[in-house]
């Protein structure tokens, strides 16, 4: 069957984002006199946990047994978030995250193929959008169909939830479709949803367990061979 759309992730898929949301992070807890510091090490143990104020969450609860929460919790970890984002965001518009080898291409070449394209992550609608109006142009939008990002979904990846509020948007079996992902949890959420899903890894996933991938790459700097393994003419 011929692939009608293909679905991406975005942290370390369409970007090697992470050590940056990392750097971001932590630039956030200086700003808030926090005095808390995320080295490489435990960020890698962190991003089991999907989502950035989940995160905060977790960490708090199991890295910080004496921390005196205030009052306003909920509140507090949402600041917290939204002061990450705005660090984050920054690095995009500064143009020090761009897109990893071969995405550029391969959405020009699919869109240009008739094939829908839509967003599947559990990051910040504001970090999508920034981080492709950098490396796509202004008109960016204009190539996806569906753009599934942030909370609009019950429950982040692992759970199928946002693969199937996109299969929805396109009005799409999950058949007709293709995943690609960077992490085991968004292999996990885009298979909990029936969906054929690639990987291409990156430093803080490679050797995660990706049992259940169609295939693994390390990028797609070899486009032409992605495009024989999924099936896509190449323009």
């Amino acid at each position: 069957m011929a692939i009608k759309a293909i679905i991406f992730d975005v942290d370390g898929t369409l970007a090697d984002t992470e050590d940056a949301h990392r750097i971001a992070f932590n630039r956030a807890f200086a700003e808030c006199n926090l005095g808390w510091n995320w080295d490489i090490a435990l960020y890698g143990k962190l991003l089991e946990v999907t989502g950035g104020k989940e995160r905060i969450r977790h960490f708090i609860e199991t890295c910080l047994p004496g921390f005196v929460k205030p009052d306003d919790y909920e509140g507090f970890i949402r600041n917290l978030h939204a002061v990450k984002t705005g660090h984050y965001t920054a690095m995009l518009r500064d143009g020090l995250i761009p897109l990893r080898p071969g995405i550029k291409q391969l959405i020009v070449d699919a869109y240009r193929s008739g094939i829908m394209l839509a967003i599947a992550t559990t990051t910040s609608p504001e970090n999508v959008a920034t981080l492709l109006e950098v490396g796509l142009g202004k008109g960016w939008a204009d190539y996806f169909s569906a753009n599934g990002c942030g909370d609009i979904v019950p429950h982040k990846k692992p759970a199928p939830d946002i693969y199937e509020w996109v299969l929805r948007e396109l009005k799409l079996g999950a058949a007709d479709c293709i995943a690609l992902e960077d992490s085991h949890n968004g292999l996990r959420s885009a298979l909990a949803a029936g969906i054929k899903t690639y990987i291409t890894t990156n430093p803080y996933t490679r050797k995660q367990d990706f049992t259940g991938a169609t295939a693994v790459f390390d990028d797609l700097s070899d486009l032409p061979n992605f495009y024989r393994v999924i099936g896509l003419r190449e323009n």
